[in-house]
């Protein structure tokens, strides 16, 4: 098991997450993020259906079969959703047992740990997608982003990635960057003001 269990960065990750989609207001969902073609609606949908998949992966459950979107959300029913995908996810990852055991996620067979880690890299990264897409309303906690990018500069070392990698080739992070821009960067995102 990793020296570092994930499970507390992931637990302040949905806090902050769950902070967050609070603050989008209606007209703010179909802007722009950093994240590829999703405007804002589509990357509140993604970061609820990613948590639920990785909620019934710490189920027991196939997380695959679970498509990373959540469908039939109402604009007003983003931070609702959230919250109780989030209450499922902690439930089902708060036993010892998870940790250790494969599990199956879309990158391969690995230790629930493993799992978990690249969820907290998955959600820290949305985090700060939605973040730079709503005008940064909160200030993010640097050790999730730090926690993040070295789960990132582990998992995916190579700065070139291909059409299977769900992030983008690395860029340079730009002169003066926050370990959130430098996550970001790592990940092939830039912020909005400089995309």
């Amino acid at each position: 098991m990793n020296a570092v269990d994930p499970r507390p960065f992931y637990s302040r990750a949905t806090e902050q997450a769950a902070s967050l989609i609070k603050t989008v207001r209606p007209e703010q969902l179909t802007g722009p993020t950093p994240c590829g073609d999703f405007d804002v609606r589509t990357l509140l949908s993604h970061i609820v259906g990613g948590t639920l998949r990785i909620a019934v992966v710490g189920e027991g459950g196939d997380g695959l079969a679970v498509r990373p979107f959540a469908e039939g959300v109402g604009d007003d029913g983003w931070t609702a959703a959230y919250e109780e995908v989030r209450e499922r996810v902690l439930a089902a990852w708060e036993g010892d047992e998870r940790m250790a055991a494969p599990v199956r996620v879309p990158w391969g067979e690995v230790p629930g740990h493993a799992a978990l880690s690249g969820y907290v890299m998955e959600l820290v990264t949305h985090t700060w997608d939605l973040s730079e897409s709503v005008g940064r309303p909160l200030e993010l906690d640097p050790e999730l982003a730090e926690f993040a990018l070295a789960t990132a500069r582990r998992t995916l070392p190579d700065a070139q990635r291909d059409e299977r990698t769900p992030f983008d080739s690395a860029l340079p992070a730009p002169e003066g960057a926050d370990i959130y821009e430098q996550l970001a960067a790592w990940l092939g995102r830039r912020p909005l003001s400089r995309a």
